[in-house]
């Protein structure tokens, strides 16, 4: 199928496209490497009469140190933050994370901030967000405005950004030392979208206990689902097979994930308490505290 008809403008500047996102408000999407919105329009599932192009504003695509973590322009490509050296020393979630994302080819084009605003359950990136507790920045003609990841995802395909409001920047925290992290995921084929994923950061203390964890799973839900409760066991437990896998247990046994032709809500949930288990074991393995 081919577009519904819009109008298109290229922005020049991040004034310019915020300009023209409070113009145009509910009518305008914004566009930036296109590989989740173009199916959409394709499909006629989104009919904006406005596109507002924001490949044109290089201030939106750095990738930087800040306050001992990591600054990414919205319009980071996920391909460069892939293969960026400070990614991957400033966060290993986001660089375990990366290369799950469909193939080179789509990550090549697609952005960072793209996938967090389009907000699909089953993407990497919001996940990552989430378990790191990321700082969302988004600009529109009103100001600048810092949403927190937990606050960010409202859900399916929903977030909080307002009409007339860009996603600029996204901010994370200084990398805690003692900390080992890994993203896993369960797919027909690889590059296909995610049955289940598990976003995973262990965190290792002095006596070979787990002095914090995060789990973040995707796929199970209308938004990234943190596992809180799971969390909370793991703290102050030894490090190993035993913890991680009543932390699994618990993180799969309140989960209604949908069932859908890929898979059922039994098998999401089994594949989710095997994650779960399997991604703190590797995170845990490259914290150097693993028993």
């Amino acid at each position: 199928m081919k577009p519904a008809p819009f109008e298109y403008h290229a922005a020049s500047s991040l004034d310019e496209a915020t300009q023209l996102l409070s113009r145009f408000g509910d009518e305008a999407k914004v566009i930036a490497g296109g590989q989740s919105l173009m199916p959409l329009l394709g499909f006629r599932l989104a009919r904006p009469a406005h596109l507002v192009d924001v490949n044109g504003i290089d201030a939106l695509a750095k990738i930087g140190a800040a306050d001992g973590g990591l600054s990414l322009g919205a319009m980071v490509r996920q391909r460069a933050a892939e293969r960026s050296a400070l990614v991957r020393e400033r966060c290993p979630l986001l660089a375990a994370a990366l290369p799950w994302i469909g193939h080179p080819a789509i990550r090549n084009r697609g952005t960072i901030g793209g996938s967090l605003a389009h907000a699909d359950p089953a993407a990497e990136l919001p996940a990552v967000a989430v378990a790191l507790d990321a700082t969302l920045v988004a600009r529109s003609t009103r100001g600048e405005r810092q949403i927190s990841a937990s606050e960010f995802f409202a859900g399916h395909f929903t977030t909080a950004l307002a009409p007339d409001e860009c996603l600029v920047e996204i901010r994370f925290r200084a990398w805690p030392g003692g900390a080992g992290a890994t993203f896993e995921e369960v797919s027909r084929r690889h590059g296909d979208f995610a049955m289940v994923g598990v976003a995973a950061v262990v965190r290792s203390g002095a006596a070979g206990d787990v002095a914090d964890a995060r789990i973040v799973l995707t796929g199970v839900g209308g938004t990234p689902v943190r596992a809180h409760e799971a969390e909370a066991l793991l703290r102050g437990a030894r490090a190993g097979r035993e913890a991680f896998e009543a932390a699994a247990e618990r993180a799969a046994r309140d989960l209604e994930p949908p069932s859908d032709l890929h898979a059922t809500r039994a098998y999401r949930r089994h594949v989710a308490r095997v994650l779960v288990r399997r991604a703190l074991e590797r995170a845990a393995a490259r914290t150097g505290s693993s028993r």
